[in-house]
């Protein structure tokens, strides 16, 4: 076989022996878990605001951003349910580059996934334990939840991930929101089954048992925008988009809890970060203009760093990604603040 095997990794229960969740974690998260819920359920007003660097590749600035965004939490808890996006594995288009701290916990040496498991482990931890928080991640390998599975608050299905029935039917597993992204060539249909295959009960193989699960209902749609057969980039956060999703969603009526989070970055933004405000503002005014929007979505998802842009491996400066794009600090503070205002001065006009 054309692989070497270099070492059988731990399991996940051996890795949460030996970090185990201490203190008050777990109420932190069981509470913070339960505010999500009702978001979802509609029996909750605040919006879902999932914010954080495309890549979390440096601990130390991660957590420096983290605990600026903590402060800001405690600031527009009334209307804002803040989510840090604490992304530790990335899907890559060709397969090439910077693959997420799973991979490489220092971007600047070769792949160690031993490593790699217990720094994504370390930093979800110290999440909870330093600012109160709980985040999200990304879900680039179902066999690895398991790892994650007690920290986490939120998951996404990436837009190349979504059709892959072993990420839908390991979600369909999970005990807290999971995003389905819509897929690369924007087709609705393809989220929407994956959203059925999520929220319904499965009998499926994962990490080598029959596992049955009990189905997701809080399982929902997430647009970020696609791109058509000739590589141009297309948006899917307009006032008709959503409509559509609602008609989507009103097609199925077996789907609980009808729900979508916008994603401001990827192709919605066509990759360009300060684009992202500008993407927020229009759809809270889709919000105010249609029950039927201010219904259906939860929340947004904003890729924020410390530093604007982004930089190469090595590029020595702090707080600045090493993957996408991001929008700085100063004006993702703003930007909190001003969705704070909005919401609480929103109306239906409708």
């Amino acid at each position: 076989m054309n692989m070497d095997f270099k070492r059988k990794l731990t399991i996940p229960m051996e890795v949460k022996e030996m970090y185990p969740l201490t203190g008050n974690m777990d109420r932190i998260k069981e509470k913070r878990d339960a505010e999500i819920r009702k978001i979802f359920s509609g029996r909750s007003n605040k919006i879902l605001l999932i914010i954080g660097p495309c890549s979390a590749d440096n601990e130390v600035s991660v957590m420096d951003y983290l605990e600026r965004l903590a402060d800001i939490q405690e600031k527009v808890k009334d209307h804002i349910m803040i989510v840090p996006r604490v992304y530790t594995n990335k899907p890559r288009t060709t397969g090439d580059g910077y693959k997420g701290l799973l991979h490489q916990p220092d971007p600047q040496e070769k792949p160690d996934m031993l490593r790699g498991i217990i720094a994504t482990r370390e930093l979800h931890m110290r999440v909870i334990q330093e600012t109160g928080l709980t985040s999200a991640d990304e879900m680039l390998y179902p066999e690895n939840y398991k790892y994650l599975d007690d920290l986490l608050s939120y998951v996404a299905i990436g837009a190349r991930s979504v059709e892959d029935q072993q990420h839908r039917l390991t979600a369909s597993g999970m005990e807290v929101p999971a995003g389905m992204k819509n897929p690369t060539s924007g087709d609705y249909t393809i989220m929407m089954n994956s959203i059925h295959a999520a929220q319904n009960s499965h009998t499926f193989i994962y990490r080598g048992w029959e596992a049955t699960s009990m189905g997701n209902p809080y399982a929902h749609a997430i647009l970020r925008g696609y791109t058509n057969s000739r590589g141009e980039h297309f948006s899917n956060y307009h006032y008709e988009d959503i409509l559509r999703l609602c008609d989507a969603y009103e097609a199925r009526p077996e789907l609980k809890n009808p729900a979508v989070i916008i994603d401001t970055n990827h192709e919605n933004s066509g990759k360009d970060p300060f684009q992202q405000p500008r993407i927020l503002k229009e759809v809270m005014n889709s919000r105010s203009y249609s029950s039927r929007i201010r219904k259906i979505v939860k929340g947004f998802m904003v890729e924020s760093y410390i530093e604007d842009g982004r930089q190469d491996i090595g590029g020595g400066c702090y707080g600045k990604s090493i993957t996408d794009a991001c929008l700085g600090w100063e004006k993702s503070e703003r930007l909190i603040f001003e969705l704070a205002e909005s919401l609480s001065k929103e109306t239906i006009s409708e």
